[in-house]
C-alpha cells in the first residue's frame, strides 16, 4: 500500500504535485504545505494533534518493475480542513509546547 500523495494543502489549497518537496504530512497522511505548517499550524496537525514530516517523493522513473508514480498514481481527491480557525488555535495552544514525538 502506497501513500495517497494528496494533491493539495488542506489549509490554503496550494497544489502539491507528487514531486513537491514542500509537502508535509502527519502519520495519518494529512497534507499541508511547509509554509502553513511553519506559520499557521506551528507543527501541530489540526486533525490529530501530531507533528509533521516532509512527504516522500514517489519515483517518477520505474527503477524497479511496477514501482513508480505511473503504477501508484497520486490521489486526485482534494482534501480541505473541517476545523474552524478557533478549533485549530485551541488545539495548537494545548499541544504546541509538547514535542511531536511525545504527543
Amino acid at each position: 500500500m502506497a501513500l495517497q500523495l494528496r494533491p493539495n494543502c488542506e489549509y490554503c489549497d496550494k497544489d502539491l504535485p507528487p514531486d513537491a518537496t514542500e509537502a508535509r504530512i502527519c502519520s495519518y497522511e494529512c497534507t499541508f504545505c511547509a509554509e502553513c505548517v511553519d506559520t499557521k499550524l506551528r507543527n501541530v496537525c489540526p486533525n490529530c494533534g501530531g507533528g509533521f514530516t516532509p512527504r516522500p517523493v514517489r519515483p517518477a522513473t520505474e527503477w524497479r518493475k511496477g514501482v513508480s508514480v505511473a503504477h501508484q498514481p497520486p490521489s486526485d481527491q482534494r482534501v480541505h480542513l473541517k476545523r474552524t480557525p478557533d478549533e485549530i488555535a485551541s488545539l495548537r495552544a494545548r499541544v504546541s509546547d509538547v514535542p511531536p514525538e511525545r504527543r
